[in-house]
């Protein structure tokens, strides 16, 4: 692999991917954005995954988001000549990311035979090899407890799915460390990760679960308040929403300055005899405080409390709806380097999200449209195997492979 200042910095990377859904979707989606050549493989009838909701003219954003700039082969691995391609494709590139099940004939054993330096990254959802995903994997954690309003009865999931996008990350760094390791040393390996462990790897990291060993009492739910700190959300006059948070002493500062709240806190502090500036005690006394902001906060339109906020150097930020981030956010468009305009086939032309990793030495790779279901089967095949068209139209007539779904 190697990287000019002129190319992405993982040009000359080649991945198979055997994927389906977000983790490891999304971590071939973040190698291919940073310049690797990964092609995803899936059977003629088309992946699991391909028509999951979002959509947008019958077709998938969620497929299309996950999967841009990548090449995609239909090859069916439920016959020997379709499963002889994959290892050879796997073979030739010399990394294979999945998160699917693992069978004899692409496993790390039977496929280091062929190729002794084969990178392998595996993710599964528990340690054990049985299916987990981010949801189940959630459940057991504990934030769902944790998550909601105070007065909220069972568990509240979140929408966002960390743990898949935690791990696809994870994959993509592990495919990174791996092939450095095998520049150094020659040497390939696998490498495997579970859904389980990173979020129990991450809640540690946290101090959840020190907290729930040594403390007695169990992290309660708090709403909109940050926790050990304080922060949440304000309604202005208008009616929006702002979320403030002052973590840092010149933080706490800003605000008590902005909104004016000075007397308020000084009386505070004295009824309570405690120091403001120390994070804990805002937390604490943090609905005080909350009213203190919000009477300021709610006097005032958008704009007033945007424009006194920044100037006075408050840690803060607009609600806003993923609509208005797109129609009124300029970070969220083409003038932001991140973005680019893709024209995606079957859904037509928007704006989408590269890779949000800059290099000083190498070119940063503008976003680029998911591939069509099977569109790169034969290009793939031509280029990294050097099969001819004869070969190829008979595995087309045996329909072990397929040029769309």
């Amino acid at each position: 692999m190697n990287a000019g200042a002129g190319q992405p910095i993982l040009a000359g990377l080649r991945v198979v991917e055997l994927s389906a859904f977000v983790a490891c979707p999304f971590a071939g989606a973040n190698l291919a954005a940073l310049g690797a050549e990964v092609v995803r493989v899936d059977p003629p009838r088309g992946p699991m995954d391909a028509h999951r909701w979002p959509l947008h003219a019958g077709q998938s954003l969620y497929w299309a988001g996950l999967n841009q700039g990548k090449m995609s082969a239909l090859i069916d691995t439920r016959t020997n000549d379709g499963r002889e391609l994959v290892a050879s494709l796997i073979e030739r590139a010399g990394v294979l990311i999945t998160n699917l099940p693992v069978r004899e004939w692409n496993s790390y054993e039977t496929l280091a035979e062929r190729r002794k330096d084969l990178i392998m990254v595996v993710l599964t959802g528990n340690p054990d090899g049985s299916p987990a995903v981010d949801y189940t994997v959630n459940a057991a954690i504990g934030f769902p407890f944790v998550t909601g309003p105070a007065d909220a009865q069972g568990p509240v999931n979140h929408v966002l799915p960390a743990w898949d996008v935690i791990a696809g990350s994870m994959m993509a760094t592990s495919v990174v460390l791996a092939e450095l390791h095998r520049m150094k040393t020659g040497e390939g390996q696998i490498v495997r990760l579970n859904l389980a462990d990173i979020a129990l790897a991450v809640a540690s990291h946290l101090g959840l679960v020190a907290e729930a060993q040594l403390n007695d009492d169990p992290r309660p739910r708090i709403g909109n308040d940050v926790f050990g700190t304080f922060g949440r959300d304000f309604r202005t006059r208008d009616g929006h929403y702002v979320m403030v948070v002052a973590l840092t002493v010149d933080q706490w500062r800003n605000l008590v300055e902005a909104t004016a709240i000075a007397d308020d806190v000084t009386r505070v502090e004295n009824e309570h005899r405690v120091d403001l500036r120390d994070e804990g005690a805002r937390f604490e006394l943090r609905h005080e405080i909350a009213e203190m902001v919000q009477r300021w906060v709610g006097g005032r339109s958008m704009a007033e409390v945007a424009d006194t906020f920044k100037s006075r150097g408050v840690l803060w930020g607009p609600y806003q709806t993923f609509k208005q981030l797109v129609q009124a956010d300029p970070r969220c468009s083409a003038a932001n380097p991140l973005f680019g305009s893709v024209e995606q086939p079957g859904i037509g032309k928007y704006v989408q999200a590269g890779s949000p990793i800059f290099f000083s030495a190498a070119a940063h790779q503008s976003p680029r449209p998911a591939p069509v279901l099977g569109a790169d089967t034969k290009h793939v095949l031509s280029t990294w195997l050097e099969m001819g068209e004869a070969t190829l139209g008979g595995l087309l007539s045996s329909q072990v492979i397929s040029t769309h779904v």
